[in-house]
């Protein structure tokens, strides 16, 4: 019988706050900001896949991450690492919603959206971090 190895309480915490902002976000995408996340789409993206389709897919992925992040604890570090990926995989979006002046979720400005920017990073050391194997 394997046995996941224990986390701390603060990387528990962390990985469970940050699967519960995944499914919210990925069920966001599927059903009350689904144009909103349009509008975040690449448009280089749009002329390969349809926007909505995107914007579909990527709630679905969220979903599931998020709730990898609780549910497989044995998977934890392999999640975290996806997860991970997909934070770096999005960010173009992030990117272009900036450099092109896009409004979406209370973004209005360039300085907000300048700041979003810097929480991707956050969010891409918080995933590792949170499932990290824990020292012996």
């Amino acid at each position: 019988m394997t046995t996941t190895p224990r986390s701390t309480p603060l990387r528990t915490a962390a990985r469970w706050m940050l699967g519960g902002a995944m499914v919210f976000a990925g069920l966001s995408h599927l059903f009350w900001a689904r144009r909103e996340f349009q509008a975040q789409v690449p448009d280089w993206t749009g002329k390969v896949l349809d926007k909505d389709a995107v914007v579909v897919a990527s709630g679905v992925v969220e979903v599931m991450l998020g709730g990898a992040l609780v549910a497989l604890p044995r998977e934890r570090s392999r999640v975290g690492a996806i997860l991970a990926a997909f934070f770096v995989a999005i960010f173009p979006g992030n990117l272009e919603q900036y450099t092109k002046g896009k409004n979406g979720f209370g973004l209005t400005d360039d300085r907000t959206r300048l700041i979003r920017l810097f929480f991707q990073p956050a969010l891409v050391a918080v995933a590792l971090w949170s499932t990290r194997e824990p020292r012996r």
